[in-house]
């Protein structure tokens, strides 16, 4: 499906497993299309980004940030004035020359775990409801509950009313807590009617063939690198419905198999490469 580098033969020896900079990720699968596949130049954030998204726990020491930047040949004085602004930033956090995400990035990296992995329940049918019930909301609680609703993978059906099939496990937020009431029930309708409305899971569709196209003809560690991250974004953008709500061919698992065939080859080329 990939082609391989002579590194990848090389055995596992516990290399950390590197994913996408997930920086701006979108929720609006209506956003796809074969044009715009969300190509990121490669930088050294990125690099030190998603090789901490990818470890669990997500703490790795200096030296070994700076041998994956080599990889890709980035230099050392390059990943470890990135490594000072993320600090700055508020996205690492460093104690005795070692870096680990924060607790903001922590929620992300959950959420690409989540992303990676089919739901979790059988779905009966039934469908989560959020109504706004809260009054004289700031505007800044309006926009975080939006980010939040996106986040759990609720679609918004009018203006004060979230919902989604009841097939998926997680935290609700405070915030969502303190402005909604939640409900179960049924449509009356078809549900995959329902839910082609709810999300463009043709344009969804769409731009994960392209993707696959392009990661499975990329030549390049770097290319693929570039390329996986595209992938993973894209994944967080699933909404992860029950199978009989889907179109015909739905192509979540297949790109999730190639992400995991990538991720594979990558955590074989950084043990031959990266040692620890």
């Amino acid at each position: 499906m990939m082609e391989d580098c002579n590194p990848l033969s090389v055995p596992l020896s516990n290399p950390g497993k590197v994913t996408a900079d997930m920086d701006a990720a979108h929720t609006d699968t209506g956003a796809a299309g074969t044009g715009d596949l969300e190509i990121r130049p490669l930088t050294a954030r990125s690099v030190v980004l998603s090789t901490l998204l990818g470890v669990h726990p997500p703490r790795l020491p200096a030296r070994y940030l700076v041998r994956v930047g080599d990889l890709f040949g980035i230099a050392e004085g390059t990943i470890r004035v990135a490594l000072s602004r993320m600090v700055a930033a508020g996205d690492l956090v460093q104690a005795g020359g070692t870096y680990a995400l924060t607790e903001r990035l922590l929620e992300r990296q959950a959420r690409q775990d989540e992303s990676r992995l089919p739901p979790p329940l059988p779905w009966d049918g039934a469908w989560e409801i959020a109504v706004i019930t809260a009054e004289r909301r700031p505007a800044a609680d309006r926009a975080a509950l939006r980010h939040a609703m996106s986040v759990l993978r609720l679609a918004e059906l009018r203006e004060g009313t979230w919902l989604r099939p009841a097939n998926l496990t997680r935290r609700r937020p405070d915030i969502v807590a303190r402005q909604c009431t939640f409900i179960s029930g049924h449509p009356e309708g078809d549900p995959a009617a329902l839910a082609a409305v709810l999300w463009d899971l043709d344009a969804w569709t769409t731009k994960a063939h392209a993707l696959r196209s392009a990661l499975t003809e990329a030549a390049t560690i770097a290319e693929r690198f570039t390329l996986a991250a595209a992938v993973l974004r894209h994944l967080l953008n699933d909404p992860l419905l029950p199978a009989a709500l889907l179109p015909p061919d739905w192509p979540g698992p297949d790109l999730r198999t190639l992400y995991e065939r990538f991720e594979s080859d990558f955590a074989k080329l950084l043990a031959a490469h990266v040692p620890t």
